[in-house]
């Protein structure tokens, strides 16, 4: 099992309808997420920011991510939030959400 962290930017006036879409999240968004070995997924905001957590259960998150993106429930869902984000500048190229380094871990 792998832990990821990510964080990106939530535009201005976008709190309450993100979160209202996600409260209400679609089931076959959910059963990708889950087909795709992510589990103990949790999005946090404060201040304009998200952060994300998950844990990967499989052997090739790059193969896992590329299922996901394939799904077209999930590109539908994506075609909803992505406006409502704004990528950091320093993620790396190709990043939507900016992928972060684990520095600590205590179970």
């Amino acid at each position: 099992m792998t832990r990821y962290g990510q964080v990106i930017r939530l535009k201005d006036g976008q709190l309450e309808d993100y979160a209202k879409h996600h409260a209400a999240i679609w089931p076959e968004v959910l059963k990708t997420i889950t087909d795709c070995d992510i589990r103990n997924y949790t999005i946090y905001h404060k201040d304009g920011w998200l952060f994300a957590h998950f844990e990967y259960h499989g052997d090739d998150f790059d193969e896992a991510a590329k299922k996901m993106a394939a799904c077209p429930h999930t590109q539908k869902w994506w075609d909803l939030m992505m406006p409502m984000q704004e990528p950091v500048a320093f993620r790396e190229e190709g990043e939507w959400w900016c992928t972060m380094d684990e520095v600590f871990h205590c179970d």
